[in-house]
């Protein structure tokens, strides 16, 4: 049985230890504990039999923005609608919150185009570029798809 739920403490490892298993293939970006951590709150993750599959957060980054980041489905369990399951919750958290627009930075942009994203420039992110870009070890030369979804 697959449930998701919000993270928590005991998750951060395990978290930890799934997105840089992505990371480690370049699929995604690393994140150190202390990220995980400090964005705790920020979280869902996709368990099966107590075991962690999936994870997604929602970051906000101002009143009217958010980021899907960090998703990572366990190998084992892709194409199974787990990473589409872990978006759409955050997608619901991001209006229950009165979020107008979230975006996801990402390598897979075919995903995310299925579930309604649109192509975007990523100057037209301000936000994002002058907060977490600039301290990517890949700025300026990002090369990461940008989308965004609008929520209204």
């Amino acid at each position: 049985m697959i449930k998701i739920r919000k993270a928590t403490i005991k998750d951060v490892h395990r978290i930890h230890k799934l997105i840089n298993s992505h990371a480690k293939r370049d699929l995604m970006l690393p994140r150190s504990l202390n990220e995980i951590y400090e964005s705790l709150r920020d979280h869902f993750i996709c368990e099966t039999d107590g075991k962690i599959v999936g994870v997604c957060a929602l970051h906000i980054l101002w009143e009217d923005l958010a980021e899907i980041r960090s998703l990572a489905v366990n190998s084992s369990y892709q194409h199974m609608g787990i990473g589409s399951k872990l978006v759409k919750k955050c997608i619901v958290d991001a209006r229950r919150l009165g979020v107008k627009r979230v975006f996801v930075l990402t390598y897979t942009p075919e995903f995310f185009r299925k579930m309604g994203f649109k192509d975007v420039d990523k100057s037209t992110l301000p936000h994002k570029i002058w907060g977490d870009c600039l301290k990517c070890p890949k700025f300026p030369e990002c090369d990461e798809y940008a989308l965004i979804k609008d929520l209204k």
